[in-house]
């Protein structure tokens, strides 16, 4: 049974978090916004994808909110105890910084079995569930911006793409116009005219970039103004189509990969992985106890003093993070060690905090210990 006391830390703490959640939650979901319909403008992802892709970037994003929203909610909730005096009166009662440890736990805890099943399966799976939407998608012309009927401009201005006529799967053309040119290395221009009966476009072996094969066409290369035009006629021709953006290809793997493959694996890359998937679970429940020593403070202190401190510390603890996974990757450190160089003084510091935050406790047992 839960003490009156503690169901109402524990209700102020669920807030705290919650309005901390939703805060971060919007902030990332513009930021996700912004990125997914960069791609949709620039022929990456078709515009029917949108919602879909933004709902699966947030579960992802939700490895790096949730440690910060609990870190933050903590300091925000007990802040406000201490800044009304609330705490004052609750040690008065008998009640010091470690009988706040309850209601925490009864935060915490569950935190970290959510943040366990998000960034061990859940993340993954939405990660690798969106690469194979996006995948399917840019087998389409479609997806490459291109319209039957009209012109469209390729990307970064290299030219211009005609489609006469285009299959409902938008896999295969008919009667395609393609206009390019390119400055050589002394300033003048080379312009290359292709025009195609029919064709297809496909994916490279590494599903990387994008070609379109022309059949049954013509080939016009020539410098404007000159009279050194050639016209050559081909039975098959290749064109890549410009990528956009990498869109994280080099890390889309080890993201996507379950972690039952990354457990087994001995490559560096996706151990470094490994520990960067367990990273979240473990940090919430790290910042939430190092929250609540960092969120005492006197009624006349400024606001958000310790605010400030917090969040430099979430800074140093972060980068950390980061630091330690490029150093897995690099084989620098051990897989055994991992990340725990970083956890363990991170945790020491926050139970030394709550120990040094009892004074009168101590003072009180060592004066019933001298009588």
């Amino acid at each position: 049974m839960l003490r009156i006391l503690d169901r109402y830390l524990l209700r102020e703490l669920v807030l705290s978090f919650l309005a901390v959640a939703a805060v971060l939650l919007l902030i990332s979901l513009g930021d996700t916004v912004v990125a997914v319909l960069g791609q949709i403008t620039r022929g990456k992802v078709p515009a029917e994808l949108m919602f879909s892709l933004i709902a699966l970037r947030a579960v992802d994003g939700l490895n790096v909110l949730l440690p910060l929203a609990v870190f933050l909610g903590v300091m925000l909730a007990y802040g406000r105890l201490y800044r009304d005096s609330e705490m004052a009166v609750l040690g008065a009662s008998g009640l010091d910084i470690g009988g706040l440890l309850r209601p925490l736990a009864l935060l915490a805890l569950p935190l970290v079995l959510l943040l366990a099943l998000v960034s061990l399966w859940l993340a993954p799976a939405a990660v690798r569930l969106s690469q194979q939407m996006v995948a399917d998608a840019n087998r389409s012309l479609l997806i490459a911006g291109l319209e039957a009927g009209r012109f469209v401009s390729l990307p970064a201005q290299e030219g211009v793409i005609y489609v006469g006529e285009m299959s409902a799967d938008g896999t295969r053309f008919a009667r395609m116009f393609v206009e390019s040119e390119k400055v050589e290395a002394d300033g003048r221009s080379q312009l290359n005219l292709i025009t195609a009966a029919r064709g297809e476009l496909y994916r490279d072996t590494g599903g990387g970039e994008r070609y379109l094969a022309l059949e049954d066409g013509f080939r016009v290369e020539g410098r404007p103004g000159q009279d050194d035009f050639r016209l050559l006629r081909f039975a098959r021709n290749d064109l890549r189509l410009p990528d956009n953006d990498s869109d994280e290809a080099g890390d889309a793997p080890k993201r996507a990969a379950p972690t039952i493959d990354l457990w087994r694996s001995d490559e560096p890359l996706q151990r470094a992985e490994l520990h960067w998937r367990l990273a979240p679970p473990i940090s919430a429940l790290v910042l939430a106890l190092l929250a609540l020593p960092l969120s005492r403070s006197s009624p006349r202190q400024a606001r958000y003093g310790n605010l400030i401190i917090a969040v430099l510390a979430y800074i140093v603890y972060a980068n950390l993070l980061a630091l330690g996974r490029a150093w897995l990757a690099q084989e620098k450190l051990s897989f055994g060690l991992g990340l725990w160089w970083v956890y363990l003084p991170t945790l020491a510091i926050a139970l030394w905090l709550i120990h040094r935050g009892q004074p009168l406790r101590r003072k009180r047992a060592a004066r019933r210990s001298a009588a």
